[in-house]
């Protein structure tokens, strides 16, 4: 049986703050924004290419806002994913290279934090 990671609950204090940031800072697509009722509203965004993406809303988690800490994306070129990050204004570490891959990290207004990893080569 597969177990397919498809959804993850990012806490944020002003969703649309949040929102403006992962679409059109960081780059992910907008997929949903729905107010079921007041207090409860679910906005889906997904990392390009990705089969998993993230929920941020109102009345969504019980997690406090800027708690989820070190989410993982693998990406192709580490390096230009920064360039792009830091092209659209989000703060981005210098690229860490590491034995089993290369890193940069950033940080949502929140504090919730990403890890961008490309994968070494393999032989």
């Amino acid at each position: 049986m597969d177990w397919k990671l498809e959804l993850v609950f990012v806490p944020v204090t002003d969703v649309d703050r949040a929102k403006r940031f992962y679409a059109e800072q960081v780059g992910f697509h907008a997929d949903h924004d729905h107010t079921v009722r007041p207090g409860l509203r679910f906005v889906q965004l997904t990392p390009p290419g990705s089969a998993c993406s993230i929920a941020l809303g109102e009345g969504l988690t019980e997690m406090a806002p800027g708690s989820l800490k070190g989410l993982q994306v693998v990406v192709p070129d580490v390096a230009a994913a920064r360039e792009e990050l830091l092209g659209r204004d989000v703060e981005a570490s210098e690229v860490d290279v590491q034995e089993w891959g290369s890193f940069v990290t950033f940080a949502d207004p929140d504090g919730n934090t990403w890890t961008l990893q490309q994968l070494p080569a393999r032989g």
